[in-house]
């Protein structure tokens, strides 16, 4: 299998040289075009390692050292942790290509585990993948791709682009709907798609894996990554507290009707959606139907709950909107345009409306999502078909219901806001 048939059925080697380019879609011999493969030391980005030296390209494998992996050193299923930048050398040495280690301790510090801890202390849950794709491996990484000569950036993510016919690129989800990782690419640019490769995009992980072993990389059975990365034992609020101890201060959980139910020891410890665990005694949740985190006060330190019903939201507004599809956001007809859009990585898009009015972006679904916080994704799709293109999305700056007429308390302020 090429690299060419590795990504989107509509592009082929055949098309490619009849138009004078090389599979990867460059006006080069593959000899002569120098791909840089972000190596994670996981069978995907390997695979696609090994692909692209097979068919002849100028390879050259970088990882990243992101954090201080101490414990997690030899912890399965943490990733770039010293068991990964251990295993993504040893594939390079398998197959003769140069591979760098670089110490992004700092930045991956300032921009991505700095950005989490203060968005739970606002009572948001982030999405630090998005963060360390927008800020480090598509931002950062491209720097350093650029001064290695690179003319392209490939990546394990699964994902797809081909030229959208307008001389761009367009990202599409992948052929593989379990593995599909489109949600967490919304983020990416005009410009970071004209350089970047997704080369696994219609792959199924087993095939992947099988390749693994045809090319003989030690990684082939290698546990797919689970955790954040630098949350090594599972708990996100160890790593929150020792950084932002003020973030365990106590508070209220008031009942949406402004009853106060009980205490709290920091907001941290609290999720939308969140039934179990909430500390409430029988008597104080009043004995009846099951109370819910409905939403976050973090100013005031206060964890709203109430019934179900008052999880449901209708409307999201948005902040950092992206967008990648078709012409500019600015022109959506009459400020508004049908779409599908994806609030959970695990759930299929579903049909909305998106509404613009100047500055200000939102969605409306077309039913009702329970469990949706400010902080997390909303990315946008032309389709909620398959293979759908990602039109771009941002983040949910604040939430409404439509049941009761709940509005989610913005957590943090926009510049313009501030």
């Amino acid at each position: 299998m090429s690299v060419a048939s590795a990504m989107t059925g509509t592009t082929s080697a055949d098309a490619c040289v009849a138009a004078g380019l090389n599979s990867l879609g460059i006006a080069k011999p593959p000899a002569q075009t120098r791909v840089v493969v972000a190596m994670s030391g996981g069978v995907d980005s390997s695979v696609v390692a090994a692909l692209l030296q097979r068919d002849g390209y100028d390879v050259v494998g970088i990882t990243l050292q992101l954090y201080d992996h101490g414990e997690a050193t030899h912890r399965k299923g943490s990733c770039c942790a010293g068991q990964d930048i251990h295993d993504a050398r040893s594939v390079c040495d398998r197959l003769g290509i140069p591979h760098y280690v670089l110490d992004y301790e700092t930045r991956f510090r300032e921009k991505v585990i700095d950005r989490f801890a203060d968005s739970y202390m606002a009572g948001e849950t982030p999405i630090p993948c998005v963060a360390c794709n927008q800020h480090i491996k598509f931002a950062d990484l491209f720097d350093t791709a650029r001064d290695l000569g690179a003319d392209v950036l490939a990546t394990g993510h699964y994902i797809s682009s081909r030229a959208d016919g307008q001389g761009r690129r367009a990202l599409y989800r992948a052929a593989d709907a379990d593995r599909d990782q489109s949600y967490f690419l919304f983020a990416t640019t005009r410009d970071q798609l004209d350089m970047l490769r997704f080369p696994l995009g219609d792959l199924p992980k087993l095939e992947v894996r099988e390749l693994a072993r045809q090319f003989g990389l030690v990684v082939a059975d290698k546990p797919d990554s689970q955790d954040i990365c630098f949350v090594p034992t599972g708990k996100y609020t160890d790593v929150i507290e020792r950084l932002r101890p003020s973030a365990a201060d106590p508070g209220d959980i008031v009942h949406v009707d402004g009853r106060v139910l009980g205490g709290h020891a920091g907001v941290i410890h609290y999720t939308i959606g969140q039934r179990r665990g909430l500390g409430l005694t029988n008597i104080q949740a009043g004995g009846g139907e099951p109370l819910y985190v409905v939403r976050i006060d973090a100013a005031r330190r206060q964890v709203i709950v109430g019934p179900r019903e008052a999880l449901a939201t209708h409307r999201v507004h948005l902040r950092d909107v992206n967008w990648i599809g078709a012409g500019d956001l600015a022109t959506l007809p009459s400020g508004s345009l049908e779409i599908a859009v994806r609030l959970r990585s695990t759930r299929p898009p579903a049909p909305a409306i998106l509404h613009r009015d100047g500055p200000d972006v939102w969605v409306e679904l077309a039913t009702g999502e329970t469990g949706v916080s400010p902080g997390q994704a909303c990315v946008f799709y032309d389709s909620t078909e398959g293979r759908a293109r990602v039109l771009g999305g941002g983040f949910i700056r604040t939430t409404e219901s439509a049941n009761l007429g709940i509005p989610a308390r913005p957590a943090i302020l926009s510049a313009a806001e501030a």
